[in-house]
Formats: C-alpha cells, structure tokens, sequence
C-alpha cells in the first residue's frame, strides 16, 4: 500500500502541483484585457491634461512675459518622439483587433 502511494505521488501528485504553478505564473504575468482599457483610458486622460496644461501655460505666458515652462514642451522634437512612438504602437494594436 506504501508502494501505491509514493508512485501515486511521484507520478500524479508531483507534476499536477508543478504544472498547476507554472499555469497560475503565466497568467499572473499577462496584461488582462480589463487592464488594456484602463492604459488607454489612462493615455486618453493623459493627452487630454496636456492639452489643457499648454492652454493655461499660454495664457500665463501672455499675462507674463518671463515665465518659462518646466515641463516637457510640445514643439521640442525630443520631447514628442516618445508620444509618437506609442501613438504608432497603439494604431498597430488597433489594426491588428
């Protein structure tokens, strides 16, 4: 009866635990498609924040003629590059849906 218990155990037991793990790490480590819709949400929110952060720069900058933004500026090439390049990888996910 030992004999039937420790096969059983090497045999089924051992791999079932082992495979039942290596399922629960590859799913864990997967953006879910609920987690997809809050990043372009996110993003949408976030282009939308810019946008009104250049309008109140401008209109401080008309009231005062000295002030410069610390921020990230719209019209600087290297500040847009990044924005560009996840515009593109958004329209690739989008075409490929």
């Amino acid at each position: 009866m030992d004999t039937v218990f420790v096969v059983a155990a090497i045999f089924i037991g051992l791999p079932w635990i082992i495979l039942h793990y290596i399922t629960r790490w590859k799913t864990a480590a997967t953006i879910t498609s609920d987690d997809e819709v809050l990043l372009e949400e996110l993003y949408s929110l976030a282009k939308r924040l810019d946008e009104r952060m250049d309008t109140v720069e401008r209109l401080v900058a008309s009231d005062n003629p000295d002030f410069k933004p610390a921020r990230i500026q719209h019209d600087k090439e290297i500040d847009n590059e990044p924005l560009r390049e996840l515009d593109r990888l958004l329209a690739e996910r989008g075409d490929r849906k």
